[in-house]
């Protein structure tokens, strides 16, 4: 027979254990904010698009998110062709306001360079520190439909950058 530590009447046993649940529920939270974005702006490009993305939710996810990929290791450098292509789009898109559509497709061939960008950093079951930017971003570029979405686009990639970096990402 085994023996119990604790005999059935003792004070001890009748307690119940306590558990921290505040940093279990932060720590859940942020591990599943990519998730959680992703799945707004799959909302917002069937509903009026990412510009109906509010800026006071803008800044709480991707302070979140900027969190998540400092802690997932997730390198400056390996996402700045991205972000040099973004700040390029954004130069054509304020040049040729008028031809929305060419350009529309020209920032959905990007999708394809963060999946590339994502399955490289890819080892085995782990998807790699991109996987989270690459699930939100493609998610956004879906909810670009005019301008105003992809001024709302340039404002959630340089928030999550400026997040980043707060949380301690480096280029190294």
């Amino acid at each position: 027979m085994a023996k119990n530590p604790q005999r059935p009447n003792s004070p001890k046993a009748n307690t119940p254990k306590v558990v921290n649940t505040q940093s279990v529920t932060t720590t859940e939270a942020i591990l599943s904010i990519d998730l959680k974005m992703q799945q707004d702006f799959d909302k917002l490009a069937k509903n009026g698009g990412l510009q109906n993305y509010k800026i006071s939710q803008l800044v709480e996810d991707s302070e979140d998110l900027g969190e998540l990929l400092f802690r997932k290791k997730l390198k400056t450098n390996q996402i700045r062709k991205f972000l040099d292509n973004i700040k390029r789009f954004k130069v054509e898109f304020a040049r040729n306001k008028k031809d929305f559509d060419a350009n529309k497709d020209q920032l959905n061939i990007l999708r394809y360079h963060l999946a590339y960008l994502a399955a490289r950093q890819a080892k085995n079951d782990d998807p790699g520190p991109v996987e989270p930017l690459k699930k939100v971003l493609e998610s956004a570029i879906k909810g670009v439909n005019e301008l105003e979405d992809f001024e709302r686009l340039v404002q959630l990639i340089e928030a999550i950058i400026a997040y980043h970096k707060a949380a301690g990402g480096s280029n190294q």
